[in-house]
């Protein structure tokens, strides 16, 4: 699925990013699971804040930024809660006339 390369890097990137600077242990897992025309990935953590949208983000800065990429380059995207606590950060990307790359 070369078609999904560049939206699956940025994509993940972009997620694991945001667990380094806001997840306090700043361990999570990644799952890639390849599926019937496309790909979902998800990137779960133990940390129990929601992921948002940065109010306002210049174009100096460094941040604030991910998950509006994230908006763009994914088929869909949501936040779900992971027992015990954390949550799962997930998006689906897929080839054909809802490929977004």
């Amino acid at each position: 699925m070369p078609a999904l390369t560049d939206a699956v890097e940025l994509g993940v990137t972009e997620l694991v990013a945001n667990v380094v600077r806001h997840v306090p242990d700043r361990r999570c897992e990644v799952l890639i699971l390849r599926q019937p025309g496309g790909v979902r990935v998800e990137v779960a953590d133990g940390f129990a804040q929601l992921p948002a949208f940065a109010v306002q983000s210049g174009p100096d800065d460094e941040g604030g930024r991910g998950l509006l990429l994230l908006d763009a380059v994914a088929g869909k995207w949501g936040v779900d809660p992971v027992p015990g606590g954390g949550k799962a950060v997930w998006f689906e990307c897929w080839c054909g006339s809802t490929c977004p790359a």
